[in-house]
């Protein structure tokens, strides 16, 4: 650590890096009884802090390996990263991207200077692509978070915030691979021990909070993508080391949490950060609400803002959920006239802030409802106990199935024989629908899909087939590779659809 240290007091990133703000969070601070400094990666040139590490790496390399080239592997801003500070350097740059990432991630590496090429589906594919042509060509790869050098160029962050604020009492720090924990950390604990670094991860992707519950680099079977720039199996090796002796605490949150975040960021500083940009912010509310802190120094590290703007639309639908000033819910009513005018008079003052309804022929009809509250979990509780003293009322305001597409589709049931629902992700390619179809060819009729582009790499599907073999038709989804989960129990199809 000590070496970090030293590296990052030395270092040469401000060749093409700056020294980015560190602005006060005046609508957070207020709310949250604490003073939350967001630190402004998002303003480096490319979006993002990835920039720091890469150029550290690139810079340190000897006149021979610069003439030699870098390979990367990287699906957004690692691979920006590499190739400014490749442009910087005046060396070859090779960036491998799945064949999935979006083409304006794409544009903006080739507009740098860089060799874009497209390989595999997801990034495990172009990874062990990247590898390959290092052997082959003799390229220098440039690792995004297990590396000495990056990891000292990412400490440059703390350096930064320990001379822009005298008095800092937490850190929160968003964690993928670990490569910005682990400097960020490492530097803290050298200058200021007693400044507690947190790490904050989605809860579909705790690799780090895995890890140190279990005292070793654990492998997670699936990886949530929604925060695509921390979706990382595995935590690194030399980060994890870090981690054990340096980071004091990890905080999991919710997509929906970090909806919340983008559009609290938005509205204090006039940033759209992305996903993983806004993680740790995310993890700093929950923080301060579990542990009832009051009158702390805290700085939130905002790490990029590299965000598909069709990404907005599902953002700005969960944020309210994420901030719980909204529920859905699924609420069973009479199929007779007076029935809705019943129910929304047991709402009192909550406005209705979505309704889906299909007549049902029999006695009883499922609603699909939305309430805006504004005093958090607490008053959604109130509320459908007050409810179910008059009808049956379920929450699905955690059930990703049911925000993610039954809210488009309700309409009554097609009672198909023995269908049953998956959830899929789709690689957000041509291409990727017909191989299912090809997959499943003849045998499996298809009684239900629905899609929505979210404008990120892959596509949110849910899809009901006709199988009285489900062992047969699984093992046909495994040879596909695509993520899916069996959905058929789930509630809200067993209301809706």
């Amino acid at each position: 650590m000590n070496k970090i240290v030293s590296m990052a007091d030395n270092s040469t990133v401000y060749d093409v890096a700056k020294v980015t703000p560190l602005s006060i969070a005046v609508q957070i601070s207020e709310r949250f009884g604490n003073q939350i400094y967001l630190k402004r990666e998002d303003e480096q040139s490319i979006h993002s802090f990835k920039l720091r590490g890469a150029y550290q790496k690139m810079s340190s390399l000897s006149d021979v390996q610069k003439i030699k080239g870098v390979v990367a592997s990287s699906a957004g801003n690692h691979a920006q990263g590499v190739a400014l500070s490749a442009k910087k350097l005046k060396i070859r740059a090779v960036i491998v991207m799945p064949s999935s990432t979006p083409k304006i991630k794409v544009q903006a590496v080739q507009q740098l200077g860089a060799e874009v090429i497209l390989h595999g589906d997801v990034y495990d594919d172009a990874f062990q692509h990247a590898k390959k042509l290092c052997s082959e060509q003799d390229l220098n790869f440039i690792h995004p978070y297990d590396d000495i050098d990056v990891i000292a160029g990412q400490a440059t962050v703390a350096k930064e915030i320990l001379s822009q604020l005298e008095d800092v009492d937490l850190v929160f720090v968003p964690v993928g691979g670990g490569g910005l924990i682990s400097g960020i950390a490492s530097y803290i604990k050298h200058y200021a021990p007693k400044v507690k670094v947190i790490g904050v991860e989605p809860m579909d992707s705790a690799t780090l909070h895995n890890s140190l519950e279990g005292n070793e680099r654990v492998v997670l079977e699936d990886v949530g993508r929604f925060a695509d720039g921390v979706a990382v199996k595995q935590i690194g090796e030399l980060p994890f080391e870090i981690a054990k002796q340096c980071v004091d605490d990890v905080v999991l949150v919710s997509n929906d949490e970090m909806c919340a975040a983008i559009k609290d960021i938005y509205e204090d500083v006039r940033a759209v950060s992305e996903p993983a940009g806004a993680l740790a912010t995310a993890g700093v509310k929950k923080y301060i609400l579990d542990h009832e802190l009051k009158g702390k120094n805290i700085v939130s590290v905002v790490s990029g803002a590299n965000v598909n703007f069709d990404r907005l639309r599902y953002i700005a639908e969960r944020a309210d959920l994420g901030e719980l000033t909204e529920a859905i819910m699924a609420v069973t009513i009479p199929e007779e006239p007076g029935s809705f005018l019943r129910f929304c008079e047991l709402l009192d003052n909550h406005s209705v802030t979505e309704f889906n309804y299909r007549y049902s022929p029999n006695d009883k009809a499922h609603i699909f409802v939305g309430v805006e509250i504004s005093s958090g979990d607490g008053e959604k509780q109130a509320l459908i106990e007050k409810l179910r003293k008059s009808f049956e009322v379920l929450d699905m305001s955690d059930n990703s199935m049911a925000k993610t597409h039954i809210r488009y589709m309700v309409g009554g049931h097609a009672n198909a024989e023995n269908e049953v629902i998956y959830r899929f992700e789709f690689p957000e390619r041509p291409g990727a629908l017909l191989n299912f179809l090809r997959k499943i060819k003849t045998k499996w009729n298809i009684s239900l899909f629905h899609y929505r582009n979210h404008g990120a790499d892959f596509g949110r599907v849910l899809i009901g087939l006709q199988a009285d073999n489900v062992a047969e038709l699984e093992a046909r989804f495994d040879e596909l590779g695509y993520y899916y989960k069996n959905e058929t129990d789930n509630k809200a199809y067993q209301y809706f659809l």
